[in-house]
């Protein structure tokens, strides 16, 4: 989980907002090559845009379906029914350079659109979030502009998790992230709220501990029985998923109802409608999460460390 580069793809990543006037749709441009893949219940069309990849589409093929799987994995089942994805090689670039995910085009409820560089490594793949991240936004309902920090705090929080619970990831990895990004999305002093607030830190990782925060409230209020995983697929169960446009009450009423709670709603009152301070000092260390020597430390014997393991563990019952 490494977004040290996420100011690349700071803008609108879902909804279905249309490129700028003039500029020529990237649903519309010429495939080359294109299969099916079939992924957690769902039929993924995976489209090659014309460009020369140093790798093989396979190995390009693979990645997209592991990041479908671990998307899968988080909620149960692939989002919506039928997505496409289309990669367009970037020449002379390397790595993933940027992405973007419209609801309700072509046909699709969903499409992601990933710039990948013409000479991008395996390497690159493996250790790339982009991917996750955009395939994260199909699993919410497109809410009115000032609620885009719920959006890619949701895709910026569920990714890593997601990808942990696959097995691409470390807890330890993912918590030492978090304890070095998440102070970056502290409300700005002149903000009243996050719906207010518009910069890059607060709309990835103000909106990233939001859902961290709510998480924790979650579990404490239902014995650690269920967790922010539980109500973001309740959204999804109730139809929220990106090619529909609901209020961000009716998103956040539906992710309560899956988790008998009233967490979701009350916290936004809290962090978006209003500045809330969240003293991340002290939720690391009633986590258990440190920082010792440069190593991430996970204490076993902290006072949340069941809601911490909780957090990023499969259920055992596939749920």
């Amino acid at each position: 989980m490494l977004l040290a580069g996420l100011v690349l793809c700071l803008g609108r990543s879902a909804g279905g907002v249309a490129p700028m006037e003039g500029m020529p749709s990237p649903w519309t441009h010429e495939v080359v090559s294109s299969q099916i893949l079939q992924v957690g219940g769902a039929a993924l069309q995976l489209d090659f845009a014309a460009g020369a990849l140093d790798l093989p589409h396979d190995q390009v093929v693979r990645w997209v379906e592991t990041a479908a799987r671990a998307v899968s994995t988080y909620y149960r089942r692939f989002p919506v029914a039928k997505a496409r994805v289309l990669i367009e090689p970037v020449a002379g670039r390397r790595g993933v350079t940027h992405g973007t995910t419209w609801g309700h085009v072509g046909g699709f409820p969903a499409f992601t659109r990933i710039e990948l560089g013409e000479h991008t490594q395996q390497q690159d793949l493996t250790d790339d979030w982009r991917m996750t991240h955009e395939l994260v936004h199909m699993a919410f309902p497109s809410v009115a502009d000032e609620h885009l920090w719920l959006e890619e705090g949701i895709a910026t929080y569920v990714e890593p998790v997601a990808r942990v619970q696959l097995g691409t990831l470390t807890q330890a990895r993912v918590w030492g992230d978090m304890m070095r990004d998440m102070p970056s999305g502290e409300p700005e002093a002149s903000s009243a709220g996050l719906d207010r607030a518009h910069s890059w830190g607060s709309t990835y990782w103000g909106g990233a501990m939001f859902c961290l925060v709510a998480d924790v409230r979650i579990r404490e209020q239902t014995g650690n029985r269920k967790g922010l995983q539980d109500a973001l697929r309740g959204i999804v169960a109730a139809g929220g998923t990106i090619d529909q446009e609901w209020p961000v009450e009716r998103a956040l009423g539906a992710g309560d109802a899956a988790t008998g709670t009233t967490v979701l709603r009350d916290l936004y009152k809290q962090m978006g409608q209003a500045r809330m301070q969240v003293d991340l000092d002290a939720l690391w260390s009633e986590l258990g999460v440190s920082l010792r020597q440069g190593q991430v430390t996970l204490d076993g014997h902290a006072p949340k460390a069941a809601v911490r393991e909780a957090i990023m563990a499969v259920k055992k019952d596939g749920r």
